[in-house]
């Protein structure tokens, strides 16, 4: 049985779900970005008991289907945005039909409907999220970024950067507090 979880966006909330799992003895066979899979279904007082704990944790169940395909759809975007080596060689909008087995139209509109966003502009406002760090680790210089990163070139990662930031990737290098965004909040 698969239960899905708001908010998980991290390795951290990983750990700590799975932890909390091992303290309630819920036999699990997978955790990973917004979903568990358990074993056995819960009963409802384990239900009521595990979505009290995470929200503690700041953390939710979803019960609702079209919530859980938009959490599902977040967990897309950030698994491959933030944890995945490479960017995916083909489009977006395939590669998120392809990982959910959703019309990608259907989810458009109801991602739009319900968070006031395109997908388009969450994928970009995750991508400049991860620049930042890229350009904070100073490991990469802005061509390295940029070809990382599945931009055409530096001066187009200079003008996404500078749209969603009101800043240009050299003079955010500069400053000397980095802001950046935390991905449940973007």
């Amino acid at each position: 049985m698969k239960l899905s979880i708001k908010y998980m966006v991290s390795l951290r909330c990983i750990l700590i779900v799975k932890e909390l799992l091992q303290q309630m003895e819920i036999p699990f066979l997978s955790v990973k970005l917004g979903e568990v899979e358990i074993t056995e279904k819960l009963t409802k007082n384990q239900r009521l008991i595990l979505n009290k704990k995470l929200k503690k944790l700041g953390l939710e169940l979803l019960e609702d289907k079209k919530a859980i395909i938009i959490e599902r759809i977040k967990c897309v975007v950030v698994e491959m945005i933030h944890y995945a080596d490479n960017l995916p060689k083909i489009k977006f909008s395939e590669y998120l039909s392809n990982n959910l087995k959703y019309d990608y139209t259907y989810m458009a509109n109801l991602f739009s409907e319900t968070e006031g966003i395109t997908i388009e502009h969450y994928v970009l406002k995750h991508k400049i999220e991860r620049v930042k760090e890229l350009i904070i680790y100073d490991e990469l210089n802005f061509t390295e970024i940029a070809h990382k990163m599945h931009y055409s070139s530096v001066s187009h990662l200079s003008r996404q950067f500078k749209s969603i930031t009101g800043l240009t990737p050299s003079f955010f290098k500069s400053l000397k507090t980095h802001k950046r965004i935390f991905l449940d909040k973007i």
